[in-house]
């Protein structure tokens, strides 16, 4: 399960699939079941920035983000080990928003607790992205 927020931890966007692919697979696929409705005219498909971790980090997943006039905040990822420690000031990973990374995670926290999802006991991926809209949606509830 992916799953795309807003800025205060609202979902917007979700993608059931297989545990097989690695994230950054499923990532653009996930980026574009964003859909926020605007008062006037088309709805939002894009988010300004978005905020991921580690594993997201390759040139390719960037420059698609970039493409689509997204702004990455993705911390880099050491693919090698330095025999030297690096001289001088550490380097600032990422910016203010990365700080706010918390709040996806906190919701992830409550689809935990929703046991339905937590213990998956659905065959069918349809079933079970139907209890992740119903979770998502009570989550949203909760905010409002």
């Amino acid at each position: 399960m992916m799953l795309v927020t807003e800025g205060s931890g609202i979902p917007i966007g979700l993608l059931i699939e297989s545990a097989t692919p690695h994230e950054v697979k499923l990532a653009e696929a996930t980026l574009r079941t964003v859909n926020v409705p605007q008062r006037r005219g088309r709805p939002r498909t894009r988010p300004k920035e978005l905020v991921a971790d580690k594993a997201y980090d390759s040139r390719k997943f960037r420059s698609g983000l970039r493409k689509r006039g997204i702004k990455a905040t993705i911390p880099h990822f050491e693919r090698r080990q330095r025999k030297k420690p690096k001289r001088g000031r550490p380097f600032a990973p990422v910016g203010i928003g990365y700080k706010s990374r918390w709040k996806i995670e906190r919701t992830f926290a409550h689809l935990q607790n929703f046991r339905r999802l937590l213990v998956r006991h659905e065959r069918n991926a349809q079933v079970f992205r139907g209890f992740c809209l119903i979770a998502c949606l009570l989550i949203a509830l909760r905010h409002f």
